[in-house]
Formats: structure tokens, sequence, C-alpha cells
């Protein structure tokens, strides 16, 4: 009650995104990995308990977010419980605005027009895989830890993208998303989004904080 808006990356609670049909264009993902990839591939899989054959029919970068999501889901993270899933009921509940920075449309033209179907991203899963699954439990301890009077600050995060998907997907967003917010009309604003956007040198904090 005490804010204007809340404002989230997008608002995954309103409408559904379109359903995406597995890839018949191009070469088959097993030619596109080199051995040692699609052996990592398979091993991911595995450890999903997904079936390899069956997902690298769907366009890599959607391979590559199911992997991160199910890997997500295993170390006991559930997308319900999400933070910015908790807050947009709240606030649907109780009328309070709420303000997209980006549209769930918007989300996957970006994935869409990623070259080689994204196929960079699914590489990226998996030369990350296990550091990957580490940040996420320093990212749980951190947040478990806010109970204690131990309580610290959030932990700088390692970068888990190639230069240019990381360019993609944090610098260039968090430039997007800093003018939109900068924008705004005066007022008190709750501001939800992932935690790889709030660390590293062009995070979102010091992109406002310096243009303010």
């Amino acid at each position: 009650d005490e804010c204007n808006a809340l404002i989230v990356e997008a608002d995954l609670t309103q409408g559904t995104l379109p359903a995406i049909a597995s890839s018949s264009s191009g070469p088959a993902l097993q030619q596109q990995l080199t051995t040692e990839q699609w052996q990592q591939f398979e091993a991911a899989c595995q450890e999903c308990r997904l079936d390899a054959q069956i997902l690298a029919q769907f366009p890599a970068w959607q391979v590559g977010l199911t992997l991160q999501q199910k890997q997500a889901t295993l170390l006991g993270l559930r997308p319900e419980f999400g933070v910015d899933h908790q807050l947009l009921s709240l606030a649907h509940l109780a009328n309070q605005p709420v303000i997209a920075l980006e549209s769930q449309q918007q989300q996957l033209a970006l994935l869409t027009s990623l070259p080689n179907h994204g196929l960079d991203l699914l590489i990226d899963s998996l030369v990350h895989w296990r550091s990957n699954a580490r940040q996420l439990q320093k990212m749980i301890e951190w947040w478990l830890s806010r109970k204690n009077a131990s309580f610290s600050s959030l932990p700088e995060l390692s970068q888990c993208f190639s230069n240019d998907l990381q360019q993609i997907f944090i610098s260039e967003r968090n430039k997007q998303w800093a003018s939109h917010l900068l924008a705004l009309p005066p007022g008190r604003y709750l501001v939800v989004v992932g935690a790889l956007h709030l660390s590293g040198p062009d995070n979102l904090i010091n992109l406002i904080t310096s243009s303010a």
C-alpha cells in the first residue's frame, strides 16, 4: 500500500506464452555440438531426468533454458514460490498497479532472434553447469541468511554467460530498464528483478544511481 506500483521484469501471471514447436529447420542438435558437448548435454539430461533425444528436437535456446530451470528445481527452487510471483499475486489481489519492464512477447522475441537458434546459450549452460549450480546455492544461502544477525549484502555473482550473451541478456537490458525507471513520475516503487541484474559493473542499481 505504500508503493505507487510494483515493477517486475515481466508479468508472467497474466496471459500465456505461445507454444513453441519443435524445430525441424537446420541441422540436428547433435550435429551442431562437439562430441564432448553432446556428452555433457546427455549427462545434464540424465541428471535432470529428461529425455535427451526428445529435448534435442527443440530450438537450442529452449533446450538451454529447460536445463537451467530443471537444475534450479532440483536444487529446491519453485517458480510459484519466487519473490516476483508472490508479489505479483499479492499486487493483483490488492488491485495494486503493476509495471512490466518487458512483455512476454519481447522476451520471447529476444530468445528467438539469437543466432543459430540460441546455440551459444545452450553451450554456455553446459560449460557453466556446475558453477551455475554453485551460484544458485550461494543465492539460496544468502537469502536464508536474511533471518540472521550476520546478514550481509548481495554477494558478487560470477558471469554465467559468454561476453556476447552477457551484453544481450544483462547489460543492454539493464540500460533499457534504467531509462524506463528514470522516466517514471516521482514516487515510491518496488522493483523486483533477477539477481544477475543487480551484480557486476553494469548492474541496474549503479546505472540508476549514477544517472539520477
